[in-house]
C-alpha cells in the first residue's frame, strides 16, 4: 500500500518517532513524494529491486474509412529497475558527554538532529543527481532518467535581466513551456533559490503566487499549484544541490508526482524511517545512536511526468 511520510507520522510508535519524521517532512520533496511500498525480497538471495516500464510516447487515434481498418499503433516503453539502498547515519558520544549541558540529552538531541539534516539533504541530492553507475550505494535520480528525453530542454532560457513588467511575463511565459512539456500539471518546480527569486518576482504581478505555512515552522511557495522547492545543500557542504554554473546557468526541473508519475519505492511492511539512541544503561564508555531512511529509491514512470530546462540563465555572465 502506497504510504507518505504524513501518513507514516500516524503510525510512529513513539514521541522520537513523530519528531524524526516531521524533520524528515521540512524537506518538500520528502513531503509531496508517496512511496510504493511493494518490494519484499523473498529467499536466501532475495534483492531489494523494483522493476517497472517507463511509458516514452503517448498513444494515438485517428478517423477511419468505412469498410477500412485502423492503422495499429502502439505506445512504446523501456524497461527500467532500481535497487533500493538504506540512507542513514551513525553517531558516537561519550557517556560522560551525555551528561552535560542543561538537559541530560542535550548532546544526543544535537547529534540526532544533524543526522536527520545530512540524511534528508542527501536524499534530496539523489533524487536530482543520484548515478548507481557513479556509486554503486546510492540510486539514479532525475538528471539521469531525463537525459536525451523529449521533456528535456537544453536551449537557453535567460531571466538575467531585470525584474520589470515585460522580464516577468517573459520569465513566466518561458516557466509555462517547460510546464507544457509534463504530461499533467506539476506537483513541484524544483531548483535553487536564485531561480526561484526570479519566478517569485515574475509571479507577484500575477495571481499566481501563494505563501502558506508549511510543517515545522516552514513555509510553502507554489507557482499555480506547482510548489517552488529550493533543492537546498548538499549533506555536510555549503554546495547547493542545483548549483550556478559559470555564466550564471542553472538548471530547473518540473514533476508530477503520483504513482503513475514520479515516486518513491520502499520495501513493504518495514518502517520508513527508523532511529536507534545510545544505550547507556549497558557497559562500554561509547556508545553509537543511529538514522536510517529506507532502503529506498525513486522512480519515473512516465518521460513526460517530469522535465528539466538545463540552461536557465539567472545572473549575467
Amino acid at each position: 500500500m502506497p504510504v507518505t511520510l504524513a501518513q507514516a507520522q500516524q503510525n510512529a510508535a513513539d514521541d522520537l518517532d513523530v519528531s524524526v519524521i516531521n524533520e524528515f517532512r521540512t524537506n518538500q520533496i520528502l513531503d509531496l513524494l508517496t512511496f510504493d511500498d511493494v518490494v519484499n525480497p523473498v529467499g536466501g538471495g532475495g534483492t531489494l529491486t523494483y522493476g517497472y516500464r517507463r511509458q516514452a510516447t503517448l498513444g494515438t487515434a485517428a478517423f477511419r474509412a468505412i469498410n477500412a481498418e485502423y492503422a495499429p499503433t502502439e505506445v512504446t516503453t523501456t524497461k527500467h529497475s532500481v535497487d533500493l539502498k538504506p540512507l542513514g547515519g551513525a553517531f558516537q558520544i561519550d557517556r560522560v558527554i551525555s551528561r552535560v549541558g542543561p538537559a541530560a540529552s542535550g548532546e544526543v538531541a544535537l547529534q540526532m538532529g544533524a543526522k536527520i539534516e545530512a540524511t534528508r539533504a542527501e536524499f534530496g541530492y539523489a533524487v536530482v543527481h543520484g548515478d548507481s553507475s557513479a556509486d554503486e550505494d546510492s540510486f539514479d535520480g532525475l538528471s539521469k532518467a531525463l537525459a536525451g528525453s523529449t521533456t528535456e530542454v537544453t536551449s537557453t532560457i535567460d531571466w538575467s535581466g531585470t525584474m520589470n513588467e515585460d522580464a516577468s511575463f517573459a520569465v513566466l511565459d518561458a516557466l509555462d513551456e517547460v510546464l507544457a512539456l509534463l504530461d499533467g500539471e506539476p506537483g513541484a518546480i524544483l531548483t535553487n533559490k536564485a531561480a526561484i527569486a526570479k519566478i517569485r518576482s515574475a509571479a507577484r504581478r500575477t495571481s499566481m503566487y501563494t505563501r502558506t505555512p508549511g510543517p515545522r515552522d516552514t513555509y510553502v511557495e507554489s507557482y499555480g499549484n506547482a510548489r517552488l522547492v529550493d533543492a537546498g545543500k548538499r549533506a555536510g557542504t555549503n554546495a547547493d544541490v542545483i548549483p550556478i554554473r559559470a555564466g550564471g546557468l542553472t538548471e530547473l526541473y518540473a514533476v508530477r508526482f503520483g504513482l503513475d508519475g514520479f515516486h518513491g519505492v520502499s520495501m513493504a511492511g518495514a518502517p520508513l524511517v527508523q532511529t536507534w539512541l545510545p544505550d547507556f544503561t549497558k557497559a562500554g564508555a561509547v556508545k553509537t545512536g543511529e538514522v536510517e531512511m529506507g532502503p529506498v529509491a525513486v522512480a519515473l514512470k512516465k518521460t513526460k511526468a517530469a522535465g528539466v530546462a538545463r540552461s536557465v540563465k539567472v545572473r549575467a555572465s
